[in-house]
């Protein structure tokens, strides 16, 4: 799901193109994009564009007579800028948003439709969609602090809470408790102050960080490799190569529908984390420490080469 870096960069390459331009016309290609009846796409055309910005992880238009439009990504949706009236081809062309100058295009890969566009009257029925999240750039740490310490829960949830965080995700969790020298399992009621105060400037200069990476890889061109993995991340998308501060094998936990990387040299104390379906397989067996970790995959290694040469 693209994250703050990727959705300022974003906002930025729109607010070049379709600031103070009218939207022409909306055409819509999947009847799923479309979540809200009232107003109508048609309630929207011919407004002009008075301002664009990120509410969490959603785009918002702000049109003439406080017409809204919010765009959310999801996971896999992406926008592209293309001449204007661009041909919508094939499914993953859910919409576009037609401008005198080219069209926006929303594409969406995959099956599973999770991304949505709302068009709501008004900032009232606006701030329904706004998870509530603190913009952690816009705060000192005293009030981060007090957001971090509302639940109990482990950082690496917190941090992807956007009732919590605004903006954070899976792939810049994982980079900023990595910039923080911090568990992701961590609980973050036992954070003390100075850790505290790691994770709130880790959180501010990864984000920054990016964000201008983003746009010096961009220039003034519009957006168009948006993804979670890059190169030059840390730990995320990195399971099984070296940590770039301290060379340890960055490990991996899976779940359904995201992962968690880390170094446990930098982050854990050397312990390794449990994965919960493998660490239930293994039970007592599961190991501790990097070392016992090679250890199991060296027994393992052996006994798939045993077996094979006992089925030769």
């Amino acid at each position: 799901m693209p994250e703050y870096p990727d959705i300022t960069i974003y906002l930025e390459a729109l607010e070049a193109r379709n600031l103070g331009q009218p939207l022409n016309r909306i055409r819509l290609n999947s009847p799923f994009l479309l979540r809200s009846v009232d107003p109508s796409p048609r309630d929207a055309e011919g407004r002009t564009v008075t301002a664009l910005y990120r509410l969490g992880k959603r785009i918002v238009f702000e049109l003439e007579g406080e017409i809204f439009l919010v765009l959310h990504l999801m996971i896999a949706g992406r926008l592209k800028w293309q001449d204007a009236g661009a041909i919508l081809k094939g499914k993953q062309a859910l919409a576009a948003f037609d401008f005198p100058e080219g069209s926006l295009v929303f594409t969406e890969a995959g099956s599973r439709k999770r991304a949505s566009l709302f068009i709501v009257q008004g900032r009232l029925e606006l701030s329904e969609h706004d998870p509530g999240g603190l913009e952690v750039l816009d705060v000192d740490h005293s009030t981060f602090q007090a957001r971090l310490l509302a639940r109990n829960h482990t950082l690496k949830r917190a941090l992807t809470d956007p009732r919590l965080f605004s903006g954070i995700g899976n792939a810049y969790s994982d980079e900023i408790l990595h910039r923080a020298k911090l568990s992701p399992l961590r609980w973050s009621q036992k954070l003390d102050v100075p850790e505290s105060k790691r994770l709130y400037q880790a959180i501010r200069n990864v984000l920054s960080d990016w964000t201008e990476q983003l746009r010096e890889l961009n220039g003034s061109g519009f957006p168009k490799k948006v993804t979670a993995f890059r190169d030059g991340m840390a730990v995320h998308g990195r399971a099984g190569e070296p940590c770039p501060e301290c060379g340890t094998t960055v490990q991996r936990i899976a779940y359904p529908n995201n992962e968690t990387n880390y170094c446990l040299a930098c982050q854990t104390g050397g312990k390794i984390l449990a994965d919960r379906s493998l660490s239930r397989l293994l039970k007592k067996d599961w190991p501790k420490t990097l070392e016992e970790l090679e250890e199991l995959k060296e027994k393992q290694a052996r006994s798939r080469a045993v077996s094979g040469a006992a089925e030769a």
